[in-house]
């Protein structure tokens, strides 16, 4: 599919909705995790603006001594698996898709690889996936605010 604004083809754009929403339901889960932390954080040990310029993956301590300490592992370890699935859309590259795999006439699509070589296609459904346990993370989330 091409675009007035570029001249590169690019996935459907109910893929590239699909992608969208999935980084920005991320990023809302990145940002509501950091405010948890804040909340839970007793002896003031962390600050928004550390927090906020960490990589997710460096919220990983904070996590475990604001969330895991009083709430127990279930949202540490979903964050975890969220942002592992993150990494690999974001580090993902384009492909024409197999037949069978997009229902775009271009079939443009993302891939990615994992360290131990092994290759995946990031279909609707995977991106789909990926939202609704970011959606998971988002009730759990809500459970500490208490709304």
């Amino acid at each position: 599919m091409y675009e007035d604004y570029t001249n590169q083809c690019v996935p459907s754009k109910q893929y590239r909705e699909l992608l969208g929403t999935a980084l920005c339901v991320f990023n809302s889960n990145n940002s509501f995790v950091i405010e948890n932390i804040l909340r839970l954080d007793s002896k003031n040990t962390y600050s928004w603006h550390d927090l906020i310029d960490s990589t997710s993956g460096n919220l990983k301590g904070p996590i475990k001594n604001t969330i895991q300490k009083e709430k127990g592992k279930k949202i540490a370890d979903l964050f975890g698996e969220i942002v592992l699935t993150r990494n690999r859309i974001i580090h993902s590259f384009q492909i024409t898709a197999p037949k069978g795999v997009s229902d775009d006439i271009h079939a443009q699509i993302l891939a990615t690889k994992y360290i131990d070589g092994h290759q995946e296609i990031i279909t609707k459904e995977f991106l789909l996936n990926f939202i609704s346990e970011n959606q998971k993370l988002s009730n759990l989330l809500h459970d500490i605010r208490g709304y």
